[in-house]
């Protein structure tokens, strides 16, 4: 017979064994955050990580089958930490400082991708060759442009954008784009703001992998300064200007 103790006892255990489970799933994936900083994420290896540990290859497969299952364990966890810097920087700023809100996130980001340059290019850079994301990725990728979409669709609702002049017109072909986008990050906002908003999103991601990938070695001294600037000029195209 299954007493009370006897489950408590099983229960405990359990929790033991997912404690101990977590504990060595980061030690994994810090380890290959290393590797990523000396091989590449092409190089990414799952026996070298488990030599690193001391631990036999067959016991590193129990926690990620394939090197493809720990790229994607270390992709979610970058999205996630973009997405986190995001989120927190956007809620420190007043609610109706659109302009102040975009400048702070984007700093945030920047100041992660500087001190994670490494995970910055696995979910940024080129592309692994042989790997294909799974839709497990796609809530992490998309935490960060949703704090955007709600600053551009909160300032789109109160009527406070400031189009530089007069946005034009997208192409025909962004129509279908654009609705796809106003369902899912940008509610209630018209197609040409949502063209000008994705370029600024764009161009914001440009500047920091232009820095990150040595770009603007012996162009730009003030780098952080330049940034600030370019990222309020992009904030002016989608109308965040201030």
């Amino acid at each position: 017979m299954i007493t009370g103790v006897d489950t408590e006892r099983r229960s405990a255990s359990r929790t033991a064994r997912e404690r101990v489970r977590a504990e060595l799933t980061r030690e994994i994936t810090d380890v290959a955050r290393g590797q990523l900083a000396t091989e590449g994420a092409g190089g990414l290896s799952l026996r070298a990580v488990a030599r690193e540990m001391g631990m036999v290859s067959s016991a590193i497969y129990r926690y990620f089958p394939s090197r493809d299952d720990l790229l994607t364990a270390l992709i979610v966890d970058g999205y996630n930490a973009i997405g986190e810097v995001a989120e927190q920087a956007d809620a420190a700023c007043p609610a109706d400082d659109y302009p102040g809100r975009w400048l702070a996130m984007a700093r945030a980001i920047r100041d992660w991708a500087l001190a994670h340059p490494h995970e910055y290019a696995l979910v940024y850079g080129s592309p692994v060759p042989g790997y294909q994301a799974p839709q497990q990725t796609v809530g992490p990728a998309a935490r960060a442009a949703t704090v955007y979409g709600k600053i551009v669709s909160e300032a789109c609702r109160a009527g406070v954008l400031q189009p530089p002049g007069s946005w034009a017109p997208p192409p025909e072909g962004f129509t279908a784009d654009a609705a796809a986008l106003r369902d899912s990050i940008l509610a209630s906002v018209p197609d040409e703001v949502i063209a000008a908003a994705l370029a600024a999103w764009a161009g914001l991601f440009g500047l920091l992998s232009f820095e990150l990938f040595g770009q603007l070695e012996n162009v730009i001294t003030d780098r952080a300064g330049f940034f600030r600037h370019a990222v309020a000029t992009l904030g002016g195209l989608a109308g965040l200007a201030g």
